[in-house]
C-alpha cells in the first residue's frame, strides 16, 4: 500500500523524537506488506472513525487513514 507524502508537522515530529531512520525502515515493510506481522498494524478505537496504526518501535506509533487507496499519516 502507497504512503501519502508526509506533511511538515509529521516530518517535524519524527526528526524530534529521533525516530526518522526507523520510520523510513517500517514505511517501506508497510508498503511492501501492511499485514506485516512486525508491524502490529492496528484499527483504533472507536473503530467508526477509520484510523489505524503501525509500530515505529517498541515506544512510537504511526497513526494513519486510507484515503483514495493510499494511508494518511496523521499528526496527533
Amino acid at each position: 500500500m502507497r504512503i501519502r507524502p508526509l506533511n511538515g508537522r509529521v516530518r517535524k515530529q519524527l526528526k524530534k523524537y529521533n525516530v526518522a531512520k526507523k520510520f523510513s525502515k517500517q514505511k517501506t515493510l508497510f508498503e511492501f506488506n501492511p499485514a506485516q506481522p512486525s508491524l502490529n498494524t492496528e484499527k483504533l478505537e472507536p473503530k467508526s472513525i477509520g484510523l489505524y496504526s503501525f509500530r515505529v518501535d517498541r515506544k512510537y506509533r504511526a497513526i494513519f487513514r486510507i484515503k483514495e487507496g493510499a494511508a494518511e499519516i496523521t499528526y496527533r
